[in-house]
């Protein structure tokens, strides 16, 4: 029983340790307002030698996120600025440290619609569990939908399942208020969860 005890409150030390780390490691490596090559590489060593003792999801998902990113051995320009989104959001706090935001707080469809693929054109937004914002994009579009940034054409708007309760504030949050106030201007965009928009992939 207490060595049960001890396990799990050392696990939680553990925990809340490494978090600690990675925000002051990720405050470090955004400072310059950048990512490079270099501080990429290190951010994976350091996920790689702490992802195994951790049950903080939100690391699993970075040291995923960063072995993508790394996987051809470049980051390029687009994933250097998603990564340093991601960071920024996380070192300010602005991050739900493994916990998914509820839906109830977003500005998503109510009831949630049933989606279809083919012509219609999709926005993506926020950081998402199924893999980098280019790797959604290339669902849609192996579904025969398009996508991009967000436009009045924009059919469908997916939120990361990575959110926070300051959405708003968030760098993302732009492209929602605008999909919102298309949507109550009348034209036809729905806003759905990661999660909602996984399911319909199969």
């Amino acid at each position: 029983m207490n060595g049960e005890f001890y396990n799990t409150v050392g696990g939680d030390r553990i925990e809340s340790r490494q978090v600690d780390e990675l925000i002051g490691i990720a405050r470090g490596l955004i400072a310059d307002g950048q990512i490079n090559q270099a501080e990429a590489e290190f951010l994976q060593k350091w996920l790689a030698a702490n992802v195994e003792v951790s049950g903080q999801p939100l690391i699993r998902m970075l040291y995923r996120r960063i072995n993508e990113i790394l996987s051809d051995g470049v980051a390029d320009e687009d994933e250097k600025v998603e990564l340093f989104e991601t960071l920024s959001r996380f070192s300010s706090g602005d991050f739900e440290i493994g916990e998914p935001l509820k839906a109830s707080t977003l500005p998503i469809c109510q009831p949630s619609p049933s989606l279809t693929f083919p012509g219609l054109r999709y926005t993506f937004t926020g950081t998402f569990n199924f893999g980098q914002r280019k790797h959604c994009e290339a669902a849609v579009i192996e579904r025969g939908a398009s996508a991009g940034g967000i436009a009045q054409k924009t059919n469908v708007l997916v939120i990361g399942v990575y959110a926070t309760e300051s959405w708003k504030h968030s760098s993302f949050g732009n492209k929602i208020l605008q999909a919102v106030e298309w949507r109550e201007q009348g034209f036809p965009i729905s806003i759905v969860s990661e999660d909602h928009w996984v399911k319909h992939l199969d």
